[in-house]
């Protein structure tokens, strides 16, 4: 049962929505632009996001806290895998709603297991059929709704394009219905319940999958070491960690020129979010094994094993 927040009736209203699907279909993308910031890293690269991570929206009596998932993969038994994967179907648990998202017409094998995961959870579901702007024929969506509807039979079903920020208005409204009567569970101005260290450490591996696109090792993760505010100037310091020295030599390039590049792109966005001048220092290490082995990702802070 909807409920009308529309109006400041003295009340607020807050819960949490889990934004849930399959690898590559657009579910950080869908954060950004419902958060109107970017938070959460995007990448064409499936499994870009690794971690669960909360956006906080809080506008007028409506705290919306979104839980942005690992995209739910089959036939992957790395250790590192198994993380992603234990990560996304946790967060089907106590929350008010789940945005199950999905890529304009297709329906694979892995939309098939998502939604076997999340038919069982009792919770609210909203179909979000996102990158509609890329469908040339139009016609084609209506029989592709109808399946879903009679396949999954969800609370709603809408067709969006994240990226073009299409139909969102529409969805949030949906979403605000389903948020229960509650106090707020974080400060209004605040905005994920990650720390500064982890989103900059996001942010360097975000560049690195955009650089390296097919040429990008999975096995590769970024650890901070340093995060220093030193009046107007922010230091960081990062490690990549890859598994193979032939790695290391795409990293970095032919005379250091792709690391520059990815350092110099980050820089960017690290000032953009932080608003303040950041030195930026990155080196790359080969860890051999780190994706597969249980103690190691623990110690890179991936712990959702149980």
């Amino acid at each position: 049962m909807t409920t009308d927040v529309s109006e400041n009736n003295g009340k607020t209203y807050c819960g949490y929505v889990a934004i849930v699907g399959r690898p590559n279909v657009g579910k950080s993308t869908l954060l950004n632009h419902l958060l109107g910031q970017k938070l959460s890293i995007t990448s064409r690269k499936p499994q870009t996001t690794r971690h669960n991570m909360l956006g906080i929206k809080t506008e007028n009596n409506v705290q919306a806290i979104f839980v942005d998932t690992p995209g739910i993969h089959l036939g992957h038994s790395k250790a590192l895998n198994r993380f992603m994967n234990k990560s996304a179907t946790n967060a089907f648990k106590d929350v008010d709603l789940i945005i199950f998202v999905v890529d304009k017409l297709q329906w694979t094998e892995e939309d098939e297991w998502v939604a076997t995961q999340i038919a069982s959870s009792g919770t609210p579901i909203i179909i979000a059929v996102n990158k509609i702007d890329q469908i040339e024929d139009k016609e084609t969506l209506l029989p592709h709704l109808s399946m879903l509807t009679e396949t999954l039979s969800p609370d709603h079903i809408i067709p969006i394009s994240a990226l073009r920020s299409s139909n969102l208005d529409r969805l949030e409204k949906l979403i605000q219905s389903y948020l229960p009567e509650s106090e707020f569970f974080f400060p209004e101005d605040q905005i994920t319940d990650r720390s500064s260290r982890f989103i900059a450490a996001e942010i360097v591996r975000e560049k690195i999958t955009r650089q390296l696109g097919d040429e990008l090792p999975y096995q590769m993760t970024v650890e901070i070491e340093e995060f220093s505010h030193n009046g107007s100037l922010l230091t960081i310091s990062a490690l990549i960690l890859v598994e193979r020295k032939g790695q290391k030599k795409i990293l970095i390039g032919d005379g250091g020129s792709r690391i520059k590049l990815i350092g110099s792109e980050a820089r960017v966005d690290l000032q953009n979010l932080f608003d303040v001048q950041v030195m930026l220092n990155l080196w790359v290490k080969v860890k051999s094994g780190w994706s597969d082995d249980e103690r190691a990702l623990r110690s890179l802070g991936y712990h959702d094993f149980e």
